[in-house]
């Protein structure tokens, strides 16, 4: 009977720096000088040390580094929803800039959920991240204070902070969806609706404001059932927006409160009869393809977010020590055509 022979653990151990003094000849402190790029070896002993490098594929354990310094050089981002593109373009950016700091970026998805948000925050906070970047799903964020207290920077993104004051780098949610609002108003409409997110979230409140605001300065009146604010599946958008389109005095344009819901209204209103008046609509947040599809939007910056986060949580870093600040970046309309529609005739 053959002898049959065990394979070869595929995982070993990691080679040590003692082991490259071993392989290159040389002592512990001169692979250290190497390794660390400090002067004092000559140019052959270092190629020595470097071919032993290579061999091995040593890499350095920064951990007694990070003991010495008291600085790991990694942050921490808490994004809503990783696979959406607005936080996609927004984490982009923040990975740019920590990138030029030396910097590497862990991020990680809350789905939405405080408790997923606190939970996700703290563990990196344990893992001695530098820095956080949050995009709040919670409204009080006092579970940080200990650790800003332990020198943990953090910026709160596209949301404020609750309960918690914090530097905080936000897009004009109520600016934005109050011109986009006042456009359609511009395009003859008196009834328009809105549909957003649900209302604890500062971005969807703030939008929510501006449609108010903008149908008051309009003088006109707002019908409650116009309005509806919750979760942003598409089968609860669908249902409120049928809701608004049924009845003798329908809505003839809606303002859809993030990109969500803009999507799932595009293919609603695809799908209404042939021969019915079409609906305005105008979107907060650009949607991928709005360009070729002709969807007027209100668009965000989110690149512009997450550089202005991430630059002033490097300010913080390097000892900037003013009170907590707040920067609004202003949204801009993308007219395309869907919300130039105008009203039917009476």
């Amino acid at each position: 009977m053959a002898e049959t022979t065990r394979p070869e653990p595929r995982y070993g151990n990691r080679p040590t720096m003692k082991d490259v003094a071993a392989r290159a000849g040389v002592g512990l402190k001169t692979v250290s000088r190497v390794v660390n790029g400090e002067p004092g070896v000559t140019p052959e002993t270092e190629r020595r040390v470097r071919e032993a490098i290579d061999a091995l594929g040593f890499r350095r354990n920064d951990s007694a580094r990070v003991l010495r310094k008291g600085r790991t050089a990694t942050i921490g981002l808490v994004l809503e929803d990783l696979a959406d593109p607005f936080y996609g373009q927004l984490s982009r950016a923040v990975e740019e800039v920590a990138r030029a700091h030396g910097t590497l970026l862990i991020n990680g998805s809350s789905a939405e959920d405080p408790e997923r948000e606190q939970e996700l925050a703290l563990t990196l906070c344990a893992r001695r991240v530098d820095g956080l970047i949050v995009i709040p799903a919670g409204d009080d964020h006092r579970y940080l204070e200990p650790e800003i207290r332990a020198g943990v920077a953090t910026v709160f993104a596209d949301r404020p902070a609750g309960l918690l004051d914090a530097d905080a780098v936000l897009s004009d949610s109520f600016g934005g969806a109050r011109a986009g609002v006042a456009h359609l108003i511009a395009h003859g409409h008196r009834r328009i609706g809105f549909i957003g997110d649900r209302p604890r979230i500062h971005t969807a409140a703030e939008r929510l404001r501006g449609y108010r605001a903008a149908m008051e300065d309009a003088e006109l009146p707002v019908d409650e059932g116009w309005v509806a604010s919750g979760p942003t599946d598409p089968e609860r958008v669908a249902a409120a927006l049928a809701g608004m389109l049924s009845g003798p005095e329908p809505v003839t344009a809606l303002f859809a409160g993030n990109n969500r819901v803009t999507v799932t209204a595009v293919r609603t209103l695809a799908g209404r009869a042939g021969g019915e008046h079409p609906v305005a609509l105008v979107g907060f947040d650009d949607v991928e393809l709005g360009d070729v599809l002709g969807v007027t939007v209100i668009a965000q910056d989110p690149a512009a977010l997450g550089r202005t986060a991430a630059e002033q949580l490097f300010r913080r870093l390097d000892g900037a020590a003013e009170a907590p600040r707040q920067v609004v970046i202003g949204t801009r309309l993308l007219a395309r055509g869907s919300g130039e529609v105008p009203p039917p005739p009476v």
